[in-house]
């Protein structure tokens, strides 16, 4: 059986851009691409902390260090420039390996530069 776990999340990143235009996607700094391993293509989940939006689409190359996060298409009905956005991948993973899986967890600041990097998201306390 396969298991479908998180793969990779940049958390709380800033739109910088929603471009209704656009041919769709999202653009992502290429470094937060890179750093998080998330693939250009790669289908990806958006959840908006400002207006509880959430939307699938996919990732695409944005420029290198320019902190871009733009929403393109119809989705950027769903995020304005400012908002905080979850951004996560998915992928399938052996039931049997799935214990021992860890995603690769991103933190950018609120120009989208990287933080921090993890591989587990802390334990919820009451």
């Amino acid at each position: 059986m396969k298991l479908n776990m998180l793969k990779a999340k940049i958390h709380r990143a800033t739109v910088t851009h929603a471009e209704l235009n656009y041919e769709g996607s999202c653009a992502i700094d290429k470094n937060l691409l890179e750093t998080s391993g998330i693939l250009e293509y790669e289908q990806i989940h958006i959840y908006n902390i400002a207006n509880g939006e959430r939307f699938v689409t996919y990732a695409i190359c944005g420029e290198a260090g320019s902190g871009m996060i733009s929403v393109n298409g119809a989705a950027a009905h769903k995020a304005s420039p400012g908002d905080l956005v979850i951004i996560c991948a998915y992928g399938a993973v052996d039931a049997a390996q799935a214990a021992a899986h860890r995603p690769r967890l991103v933190y950018p600041d609120e120009l989208n530069r990287i933080v921090r990097v993890a591989g587990e998201i802390p334990a919820q306390a009451a």
